[in-house]
């Protein structure tokens, strides 16, 4: 009975078929060949074994080739010829002109060498393009899709925000043309003779292009140029003309939730993905050799009925029962692979029984596409020109409007030594109007805040704890203390500058000159608020083609703002309240905790009253990201961990540091200009401004203790101020010791020079202390003689008339 489960299985993959979907009434009236691309490891086998068996059970036309990149040496010990139909390519992923090692490159390089050698390529209309860890769910057929000659179907893939900025422009001269698309291409045969060699070559260009590598240009969190392939494929797709018809929704990754609606064709399994306790990460099995195993399995999942019990959220529910399918469809591949490899029978278990039931039948069934189900996203380019880029305005007539610049804060050590950045730089920055700092603070800690003269200050109740809901959420502070100003303040401003602590201002930020208007704010774009492109604004905001990517900068009329403010304070809350839509397929937020709630309540707020933005590129940037040429920023926002060779800083280090009542705390000195990348000039402006930033936080605390009195470094009086903890401190360098916990406390150890005064004050106090216990006990001795006196007098007296006893005396 065991074997014969192994039988039913077998029988059901044959039932299936090769590939071939005639006898479905899946017979297609052009060819289609479908491609996929790997190595010889242990690592894509098991891939391998997935994908084919997808294949097989979604009843997808036409044949299918493994495009295998392997060296000679390799090839001498690689079990896994029979594993699919295969084409053998040259391996490039030890480049053989510059040697550098990158392995993603072997999938243009293997469908170029496909398209040049083989015989299959000569026979074909469509080519599908997929990548090894994906489970197909159905027939993926071009034309369906809305695939045309020069018009080829691709995913979506949001992430590659080159296509947006400068790298484009650097690779390709039909940046118009780029799309942010890959996962899933299908295209006609013609389009990727033309296409192939130039995704090859623009691949080696982006890969080689070192100096662009950094996240702000190409999305890649690593910044090692890991998707330099993805770029070379969008970026030779633009030149060769190819425009895509682009879709968010078809291809899903496990753990996500799918749209209401529609029924995805494609699992993408290149993410981390869990169900409860349970969870799956490709890279644990990098080096797992489970295909020739026999009956071993990947660790099972839960059943859909457990699925069922506890997830109440019908959409969610969803999206887990996605993720179990994918991870029994590899482990039914499993099974099948090992009895071909003749393993012996595996034992019952209630799990393999599972996997030959009905309703694993029922859930795994091929999914067909509805007609005119396939919806494809407006042109990227033409979508971003319409909505971010409004009419100009004119230009300001007469004497120039008042302006009142903002920032808010909480009443911590944290936010002050911001404010004393922020202040410095805006006295030097040419700002005009005046400045207000929002300082939010509970009774409790304004009884014993120092910084209250730091700046221009308002004074705003705290609501990081929500009177209402008791829900911890500092962030809802900002838009709470914009309301409470504007209730509590007479403003003769008509513009207001919104900004954060965080920012060191370069230079002045005017209405006039970034042609903001009454209706028409100004703002800097915060790319990742991708729920502006999503179901999260559609429920979030009665106009959600308004949604506005922004953040950062605001420059907004007052009218404007007295309309807007309670909006964005009420969205906040409402965004904060929804934790049914935290994930970060919605979000954007990889914590998925809610914390940009505040982000999206801005955006959402805006949105209601169809307050479009001027979103400028060129006001903020981020210390450590690669400058646009020629562009003079006014702003950075030191949000973000930035570094310079082997100096950094993350300003999260910092947050339980006093940098301000202590006297002449200051940061680690950055490097001298002198000791930047001298040979590229893109990493050399870089490194520039990311010293600028740096060198002017020391700046402002220098000139902050200054103000304070501080006693001069090395005088006794500033010696009697440090608390002297033996056994911590360090003689010698100055050193910082940043606090890595809540309980953990900051300590900084003192220059040799005041160390020594310090020995010095210790050594005079010892002497004295030690002429002190002479003295007293001179004093004790001497009162000793005394009283052994008048012991002596009174023993006399007693001799005349008591007998003395022998030595007692």
């Amino acid at each position: 009975m065991q074997w014969g489960l192994i039988l039913v299985i077998a029988a059901l993959a044959v039932a299936f078929g090769s590939g071939s979907a005639d006898e479905w009434g899946q017979r297609a009236p052009y060819r289609i060949h479908t491609l996929f691309s790997v190595e010889c490891q242990n690592y894509f086998d098991w891939q391998t074994v997935g994908l084919m068996h997808s294949f097989k059970k979604s009843r997808q036309p036409g044949p299918i080739t493994r495009l295998l990149s392997c060296t000679e040496e390799e090839m001498k010990s690689y079990r896994g010829m029979d594993l699919a139909p295969t084409f053998r390519v040259p391996s490039w992923s030890r480049h053989p002109k510059t040697g550098d090692w990158y392995p993603a490159i072997n999938k243009p390089v293997g469908v170029l060498y496909w398209l040049q050698h083989s015989e299959d390529a000569k026979n074909v209309d469509w080519v599908v393009i997929l990548d090894a860890d994906q489970i197909i769910r159905g027939p993926i057929i071009p034309w369906e899709l809305g695939a045309e000659r020069g018009r080829p179907f691709a995913a979506h893939y949001g992430y590659l925000v080159g296509c947006d900025n400068m790298l484009v422009r650097l690779h390709t001269k039909h940046p118009e043309l780029c799309d942010k698309v890959g996962g899933l291409l299908a295209m006609h045969i013609d389009d990727l003779r033309v296409l192939a060699p130039l995704w090859l070559s623009k691949t080696e260009d982006v890969r080689q292009d070192t100096a662009h590598w950094s996240t702000n240009l190409t999305g890649d969190v690593y910044g090692k140029g890991w998707i330099s392939e993805m770029y070379g494929y969008s970026f030779g797709a633009a030149e060769a003309g190819l425009k895509h018809k682009i879709n968010d929704d078809l291809m899903i990754y496990p753990g996500y939730v799918p749209r209401e609606g529609v029924e995805p064709i494609l699992m993408h399994y290149g993410l981390p993905f869990s169900i409860g306790n349970w969870s799956f990460t490709k890279l644990d099995h990098h080096e797992d050799n489970i295909v020739y195993d026999c009956n071993r399995l990947f660790p099972e999942p839960p059943y859909p009925r457990e699925v069922k019990m506890m997830e109440p959220d019908q959409y969610k529910r969803r999206g887990l029962l996605l993720s179990l399918e994918c991870m029994n469809t590899l482990n039914e591949g499993l099974i099948l692979r090992h009895a071909e490899n003749g393993c012996p029978k595996p034992k019952w278990s209630k799990y393999l029984s599972f996997l030959k039931s009905k309703t694993f039948m029922e859930l795994t069934k091929p999914k067909l596409l509805a007609p005119g189900s396939v919806n494809i996203l407006p042109d990227q380019h033409q979508h971003q020109h319409q909505h971010q880029q409004p009419p100009p305005v004119d230009e300001f007539k007469g004497p120039y409007p008042k302006i009142h610049t903002l920032f808010s804060t909480e009443c911590t050590t944290y936010f002050d030594w911001q404010t004393v950045g922020f202040m410095h730089s805006f006295r030097l920055s040419g700002q005009p109007g005046n400045i207000t700092r929002l300082l939010s603070c509970t009774d409790e800690d304004l009884k014993k805040y120092k910084g209250h003269d730091l700046a221009p200050t308002h004074y705003v109740p705290s609501m990081s704890r929500h009177p209402l809901t008791g829900d911890w959420y500092p962030a809802i502070n900002k838009p709470a203390a914009v309301v409470h100003w504007l209730h509590h303040t007479n403003i003769d401003a008509e513009y207001i500058v919104i900004l954060d602590a965080d920012m060191i201002l370069r230079g002045p930020i005017t209405p006039w000159e970034y042609k903001a208007a009454l209706g028409r704010p100004v703002s800097t774009p915060y790319d990742y608020l991708i729920g502006c492109d999503n179901d999260l604004a559609k429920l979030h905001t009665r106009n959600p083609e308004a949604c506005d990517k922004v953040g950062g900068v605001i420059i907004m009329h007052i009218d404007d703002l007295r309309k807007f403010a309670m909006y964005w304070l009420l969205k906040t809350q409402e965004v904060r309240a929804d934790k049914e839509h935290y994930a970060k397929e919605l979000t954007g937020d990889i914590y998925e905790s809610g914390w940009i709630s505040e982000m999206y309540g801005y955006s959402f707020g805006a949105a209601e009253l169809n307050l479009r933005h001027i979103i400028n590129k060129e006001i903020l940037i981020y210390p450590g990201y690669v400058p646009e040429p020629g562009v003079d920023y006014r702003v950075f926002h030191y949000g973000l961990e930035f570094k310079v060779g082997n100096w950094s800083f993350d300003k999260a280090n910092w947050r339980n540091t006093d940098m301000i009542n202590k006297c002449w705390s200051k940061f680690p000195d950055p490097p001298t200009p002198s000791e930047v990348h001298e040979t590229d000039n893109d990493l050399r402006q870089r490194d520039l401004l990311s010293i600028e930033c740096g060198q002017k936080l020391n700046e402002a605390l220098l000139l902050h203790h200054k103000r304070r009195n501080c006693p001069e470094p090395g005088s006794e009086s500033e010696s009697k101020e440090e608390s002297i903890s033996l056994g911590s401190r360090k003689v010698g360098k100055l050193e910082t010791k940043q606090a890595k916990g809540s309980d953990e406390t900051t300590e900084e150890t003192t220059s040799e020079g005041r160390f020594s005064r310090l020995k010095m004050w210790v050594i005079a106090v010892w002497v004295i202390s030690g002429v002190g216990f002479v003295v007293v006990m001179l004093l004790v001795c001497s009162t000793r003689k005394v009283r052994a006196r008048g012991k002596g007098y009174r023993n006399k007296r007693r001799t005349t008339s008591s007998y003395s006893k022998p030595g007692f005396e």
